[in-house]
Order: structure tokens, then sequence, then C-alpha cells
């Protein structure tokens, strides 16, 4: 009888020990870094010179990859966790949440159905239970973890059409009606759906209100199934009303859906959940954990008021799956568009269980109150204009006197000398530049030598 062959890939022998050991050190050295690498990408043809053909027949061994990672690959990636990280929407995971990813990973945990991963499914069921709390949402309320807010978005319609659809016993098409400030996503989340999309023009602000959504109602040609509030507008920070959106939603039958994937966390802080009133009366709503709830990429969090709704409309049936049927409404699988999914929701479960909500309270309020102090700065400062008060952690402001190029060239140089990362953006058809502050390690110092460069 022949020997079976044993896969050195497998099996905790003395080389992975060693490779523990220097993930292990990797893993510490690089949150030990204050700050960490601010770093940068590299063209294309740099990134081949500088590695050479990576995958062979062979190997390079553990220890020469990680090594090919540390020195060439990671250098050219940005570190979305460095304090002057200001751009698009940072990131700054717990170092908590952050060494629990290793566990999920090591754990080997399935999170689709409760047969096989009931006591990680039921830590995320506690996590989204605090978080549909904070919005006020009641106790019946159940969610999902998924990739990001595009995916919750995207699940969050497909279950508005289905439900629209098994209460009109129609297959005919209605149309998503979103805010002026609504994001890109919703967009291709109506694409994908092959559904309109309705416009609803802003009021000063750039808010969706209750009164303009009326007004669209009552003359677009088309029949409308929901509608997509905005809860911190990407590129703004702004709230819309939030109030005034369901008053109408309740009014018409529609579903509300609530894309907070920025803004959302803004919740958990005590001095901003009061701009979020009315969200309590949505159908549903995502939050991004991993944008301002300190955990690390991906994890978003899809909650809906009417769980069995989701259920209705994306439960998956097949022959092998049979056997789970008594425990069905226990699954996360049929809570959103997929199936296999890794637990994201536990780093969040796990710095939330091991800090509490109270650190997260004042943590979260530190990104809003570094986006006032940001506003003070720049409205003293001669050479740069404050263009609307900010609301949540975004600021924005002209650099008076410079055209697109000359924004686009500072952020350029600005990286290049690892100084920050501030990119310019665009609002009500000019560009301007755009603070985003989420990470609390970021300093009132930070913003003045971003500032100061700027002159």
């Amino acid at each position: 009888m022949t020997a079976m062959h044993t896969s050195s890939m497998h099996g905790f022998h003395a080389d992975n020990e060693r490779l523990a050991r220097l993930i292990f050190d990797y893993v510490v050295d690089r949150l030990r870094q204050a700050p960490p690498p601010l770093d940068g990408p590299r063209p294309l043809e740099d990134l081949a010179a500088a590695t050479g053909t990576m995958i062979t027949e062979q190997g390079i061994g553990p220890a020469a990859a990680l090594a090919l990672f540390n020195d060439v690959l990671a250098p050219a990636c940005i570190s979305s966790d460095h304090p002057r990280y200001l751009a698009f929407v940072p990131t700054a995971p717990t170092e908590a949440a952050t060494f629990f990813d290793l566990v999920v990973s090591a754990a080997n945990i399935y999170g689709d159905w409760w047969l096989e991963g009931a006591g990680a499914i039921y830590a995320e069921m506690q996590t989204l239970r605090w978080i549909a709390d904070l919005a006020g949402f009641p106790a019946g309320a159940e969610g999902v973890f998924l990739s990001g807010g595009t995916a919750g978005n995207l699940t969050a319609l497909t279950v508005a059409r289905q439900t629209w659809r098994r209460r009109h016993d129609t297959t005919r098409t209605a149309a998503v009606v979103a805010g002026p400030s609504s994001h890109s996503s919703v967009q291709l989340a109506a694409m994908v759906i092959d559904v309109p999309l309705v416009a609803v023009p802003p009021d000063a602000r750039g808010r969706l209100t209750g009164e303009h959504l009326r007004e669209v109602l009552d003359h677009t040609e088309h029949e409308v199934f929901a509608v997509v509030a905005t809860g911190g507008a990407t590129n703004t920070g702004v709230v819309d009303d939030l109030a005034g959106v369901a008053e109408v939603c309740a009014e018409r039958g529609l579903w509300m859906h609530v894309d907070c994937a920025y803004g959302g966390a803004a919740m958990a802080s005590s001095r901003a959940r009061p701009l979020f009133a009315g969200i309590e009366r949505a159908d549903s709503f995502v939050v991004d954990p991993h944008k301002w709830l300190f955990a690390p990429f991906d994890c978003a969090a899809l909650l809906y008021r009417e769980p069995g709704l989701a259920r209705a409309a994306l439960a998956q049936h097949a022959g092998y799956l049979e056997t789970l049927n008594p425990t069905a409404s226990l699954n996360p699988s049929d809570l959103g568009i997929h199936m296999t999914r890794r637990v994201r929701g536990l780093p969040l479960w796990f710095s939330l269980t091991a800090h509490g909500s109270a650190a997260y309270d004042a943590a979260v309020t530190r990104g809003i109150e570094l986006a006032a102090a940001a506003a003070r700065r720049v409205e003293a400062t001669d050479h740069l204009e404050l263009v609307m008060e900010p609301e949540l952690s975004v600021v924005l402001f002209r650099r008076r006197g410079w055209d697109a190029g000359q924004y686009q060239a500072w952020s350029d140089r600005a990286l290049d000398e690892g100084l920050a990362l501030v990119v310019p953006t665009v609002y009500a058809g000019e560009t301007m530049f755009r603070f985003c502050f989420v990470n609390p390690t970021t300093t009132v110092d930070d913003i003045d030598a971003i500032i100061l460069a700027m002159r």
C-alpha cells in the first residue's frame, strides 16, 4: 500500500511554529508604531521590477514571502489608520479588534447557519442589537454583517423591491427615490436590480427633506417602492431630514432605507445622536463599523425593522439545506444576498465587549470635536474659507485662489512628502478640500501642520 503524501502546507510543524513567531512579531510591531507609516502607491512597473516572479512551482518559503510583503508590497499601500489620513473615510481599528481578527481566522468559523456557528452568530446578534438600540429600533429588529455599505444598500433595496411586489401581487417595475447626497452605491444598486432612480432636489444644506420628497412623489411618472435617505453624507457629513422623510414614507406606504455607512456611527455619540431623529421609523439602515466604529476591514451592519420580510425575500432553498429549516430564523444567510460569510462582526463585538460603550461614545465624539476645531482654524486662516459648518466629522473648505489643478498638485505633494493624505473633492460643482475625521489619535497639531502647508 502506497503511503499517503502529507503536504507541508498543513499541520503545525516546526516551520509553521517559526512562521507564527514571524507573523506575531509583524502584527505587534505594526500596531506598536505610532504613527504607522503613511506610505503610498508605486507604479505597476516598479512593483513588477521589485518583486520579480512571486508565484513559483516550488514556492519561496513563508519567511521570504512575508519579507516580500513587509519590504515591498505593504509600503506601496497607504495606511488608512494614519492620524493624518483625512481623505475619503479613514479607519482606526482598535488594537483589540485587530488582534481578534486573527482569532476569527484561526477559529475558522462559518457564519451562515446557526447549526455551524451558533456561538459566533449569537455574539454578532448582541452587537447588532446594540446598534439597533442606538437607532431606537424595536425589540424584534434583527440584522446581518456584510462587507460594506454597497452590499448593504443593494441588499436592503432588493428586500424592499421584493416586499413591494409581494404586497401588490405584481412583477411590475417601480422606482427608488434618493436624496441629493446619496452615495454612488445607491445608483449602482438601482442598476443591479434594474429599477429607475428618481432624484430629489436638495435644500440649502444639500439634504433630502420631507417637503421636497413629497413634491417629487406628487409629480413623478414612476410608481415608487422605496426612498433612500442619508444619515451623514460621505462628501459633506450632513444628515438628511430623517423625521420628515419618515413621515412621508409612512403616508405613502413606502420602504424607508437610511444609508448611514459613514455617519451612522455617530449615533454612538451622545452628542450627535439627536441628529438622527426619525431613523427609528425606518425599515432598514446600514452602518459600516470599519469606518467610525473602529473595526478592521471589512464590516457593515445592515438592520431590518421586520427581519421576516428579508427572510421572505432572500432565503435560499436547496435539497442539502433542508436540514437547516428548524433553525432558519437564526440563520444570517437568510438576511443578506450571500451564503458563505465570515463572521466579520466578531472583532467589533470583542472590542465593544472589552472596552464598553462609553469608550465608543468618547472616541466617536472625538471625531466630531476635531472637525469643529478644524473649522475654527480654517476660519482663522486668511487663505482658507469654510464652506459650511460641520455637522459630523467632515469639513469642507476652500483654498482661496486655487483651481482644480493646484488642489491636486498640493495633494500629490503632501502624500509624496509623507505629510498627509488630503484629497480634493467636488461640491456643488466646485473643487475644494475635504477633511474627514475618524481616527481619535489625530491631534489639533496634525491639523495645524496640514493647514500651515496650504499657504
